[in-house]
């Protein structure tokens, strides 16, 4: 199938692994220009390099902390001088530390909100403009099955990104009519650095073993098992797609069917 963005630039932030390395190559592999971007420069460079050998597409790597205003800005304006615009936009970054309430002060979540919701709002409105210029624009908000179904340990996650999804369906009403579409993505559990480093919080809080943590989440999952980033990559780039033009404002959970709820 034919997504119909080759070309098309594309700013992936956070991607030198996990869930952000995944769309990019998603992205490439569809034949979008695509800039990834993440702070450990050894990482994103192999990323960069990585990509661009198994897709042979475009591929360009800028370091870059999204947690920071000023290295947002700056960042946007690498990429436009570049290539002349953003066209797809998808907003990521790593997951707060997990626990639960009692483990955190306002500083933590103060950290937890700069990261998630912060960093989300900071790239919208740097590449607003642009995307209302030329009425046409992808942006996608990665967030969490958490902001749908609060998980227990994950506290700051359950605040932040439930923050992300109300800022998202707000600016997707508001730029609608520039063919602009937002939509949010929220992914289960999946085989990632992240989960990896949940399931050894589990252990060493005490609770059970590392297969114990995998055991009890898949029989959660009606599917039975962990999603791959893969997936949630192919989902991704649907929706940034031509054929997805007439969806916006969806938070589109990808969890093998382990959120309960109806909406």
């Amino acid at each position: 199938m034919d997504l119909g963005i080759k070309n098309r630039v594309a700013l992936v932030a956070a991607s030198s692994k996990g869930l952000g390395k995944a769309v990019a190559l998603q992205l490439s592999k569809e034949g979008s220009k695509v800039v990834i971007c993440a702070r450990n420069k050894d990482r994103l460079f192999k990323t960069r390099d990585e990509i661009a050998a198994e897709t042979g597409g475009m591929v360009r790597a800028l370091i870059a902390d999204v947690t920071e205003r000023s290295q947002v800005s700056k960042l946007v304006e690498q990429v436009v001088n570049e290539f002349g615009t953003i066209e797809i936009l998808v907003n990521n970054a790593g997951g707060p530390p997990s626990g639960t309430a009692d483990e955190f002060n306002l500083d933590d979540y103060q950290n937890a909100l700069k990261l998630n919701l912060l960093s989300t709002i900071n790239l919208c409105y740097e590449v607003m403009p642009l995307m209302k210029k030329q009425k046409w624009g992808r942006i996608i908000n990665m967030t969490s099955v958490s902001a749908k179904q609060p998980i227990d340990t994950l506290i700051l996650s359950n605040t932040t990104r439930t923050g992300v999804l109300g800022f998202s369906k707000s600016i997707s009403n508001q730029l609608a009519s520039y063919g602009i579409t937002v939509n949010s993505v929220c992914p289960g559990y999946t085989k990632t650095e992240r989960v990896e480093g949940l399931a050894k919080f589990f252990e060493e809080s005490g609770k059970g073993s590392v297969d114990e943590f995998y055991n009890n989440i898949e029989k959660a999952i009606p599917m039975g098992r962990l999603g791959t980033p893969e997936e949630i990559a192919q989902a991704v780039a649907f929706l940034a797609s031509e054929g997805a033009s007439y969806i916006t404002g969806v938070a589109l959970q990808i969890d093998g069917g382990y959120i309960k709820a109806l909406f």
